[in-house]
């Protein structure tokens, strides 16, 4: 068995064992399974039929995912991404005023091109070249990043006109349970209890039974059923606009989904491959050109199944956090999924504030890498701070890593460092400007 396991997922049982990769895989799908819900209900603005955009979004996380565990055996799960979902309902659709079925061909095209980064190995290329200091940067930035979408999610941090954000109320509903939740998850992580962040999880679903929503008066954890027979997407399925790829508008958004995409992947990829020990002595990851061509199959099967552009998650650190090191854990990851298109009920009934405690407690072991920056170094320190501050102020990885690129390009340069600078820098600090400029 264990020669199998190795065979089929990279699997190591000096590294890890069969429980905890388990283990380990339904953590990732609880913590990101919310996008079950949540892309259905960014699509309906665009009359696009949620049972149908429901089934496509698990069956683009199903077969990214799988690609993930068979072809590049990493414990890395995917499915459509959030922030690039909304890029396709709110700015493509409805703000320049095209359909739904031309932004599923830009995402196709976009996939497309990512296929083609991949194999002639310039994604790779890009992500070597970035320094060691900002690949720590990532790291940690994405720490920040997954613990204030939890806290937010959760109702702990809410929108603040004055501020921008501020606390919720504390006391009450689901910023409560989620409080409740993170000293549970917590304590069995100090404690090291075998799958302490999955047991944290399903212990606060079940006190969430208990704690009311003052706003509803209902239980936060509800359950509307367990069975629910996946709807077909034959109203989605495949529905490209070929006339409109030769337009501008068709290259401004195919351009802009592939700059999002690619550095929010190779952010995540970056700092939870450095949590699972996945990096050498420079911070380059393993087998980095499968897991790249993991991601850009699965947008293009996404987009064919009707759903936005598909992407290797953050709450994968949930996963990793938990101990899944190989395949199996994203093999794991799918097969929940599976199970999700039958079970949807079920799943769907665990509430954010059950995951936000996860995500925080991961977010705490991603900042590791944070004490290996140079911080005597302000040529180094400075736009690692930039890279680390903008993920979660501005929400997005991609834009993080850009402005951590320009930043160590012109302050290095300005230094008179430029023996530091590589070619393939100054190239990637010229186009993220013009990123800024044109786009």
């Amino acid at each position: 068995m264990a020669n199998f396991l190795a065979k089929a997922f990279g699997y190591d049982a000096q590294k890890s064992t069969v429980r905890t990769e388990i283990v380990a895989g339904i953590t990732t799908f609880l913590t990101m399974a919310y996008i079950l819900a949540v892309n259905p209900s960014i699509f309906s603005a665009l009359d696009m039929p949620g049972g149908a955009v429901f089934t496509a979004t698990a069956l683009a996380a199903i077969v990214g995912t799988l690609v993930m565990a068979l072809f590049a055996k990493k414990p890395f799960a995917l499915a459509p991404g959030m922030g690039l979902n909304a890029f396709f309902v709110f700015t493509v659709c409805l703000g320049m005023g095209h359909s739904w079925q031309f932004a599923l061909t830009a995402v196709f095209l976009e996939g497309l091109l990512f296929i083609i980064l991949t194999l002639t190995k310039i994604r790779s290329l890009i992500l070597n070249a970035i320094p060691l200091s900002l690949k720590h940067a990532i790291g940690a930035g994405i720490g920040l990043f997954i613990a204030f979408i939890g806290l937010q999610g959760a109702g702990i941090i809410v929108d603040n006109s004055a501020t921008l954000v501020g606390l919720g109320k504390l006391t009450q509903g689901t910023a409560l349970l989620a409080i409740i939740g993170l000293v549970i998850t917590g304590a069995l992580v100090i404690l090291k209890v075998k799958g302490g962040i999955l047991l944290g999880i399903l212990a606060t679903t079940l006190i969430g039974l208990l704690i009311k929503d003052p706003t509803t008066g209902a239980a936060i954890t509800h359950f509307s059923g367990i069975v629910s027979a996946p709807q077909s997407i034959g109203p989605i399925f495949f529905k490209f606009e070929w006339g409109s790829i030769l337009s501008w508008d068709m290259l401004a958004v195919v351009f802009t989904f592939l700059f999002i995409d690619m550095f929010d992947t190779m952010g995540t990829v970056i700092g939870v491959s450095q949590k699972a020990g996945m990096v050498d002595e420079k911070g380059n990851v393993k087998d980095i050109d499968k897991m790249f061509l993991a991601d850009s199959i699965a947008t293009v099967c996404g987009a064919c199944f009707g759903t936005s552009t598909t992407t290797t998650y953050v709450e994968s650190a949930s996963g990793v956090g938990a101990g899944g090191r190989s395949g199996l854990t994203a093999f794991t990851t799918a097969m929940c999924f599976v199970l999700a298109l039958l079970f949807s009920p079920l799943f769907l009934a665990i509430p954010g504030a059950a995951t936000a405690p996860a995500l925080v407690v991961v977010g705490v072991m991603m900042m590791t890498p944070i004490v290996k920056i140079d911080w005597e170094d302000f040529t180094e320190s400075i736009p690692a701070f930039i890279t680390v501050l903008l993920m979660p102020v501005a929400y997005s990885i991609s834009d993080g890593i850009l402005l951590g690129v320009i930043s160590y390009v012109l302050l290095n340069a300005c230094s008179g460092k430029f023996k530091k600078i590589s070619v393939t820098m100054w190239i990637l600090a010229a186009l993220f400007i013009c990123k800024y400029i044109f786009i």
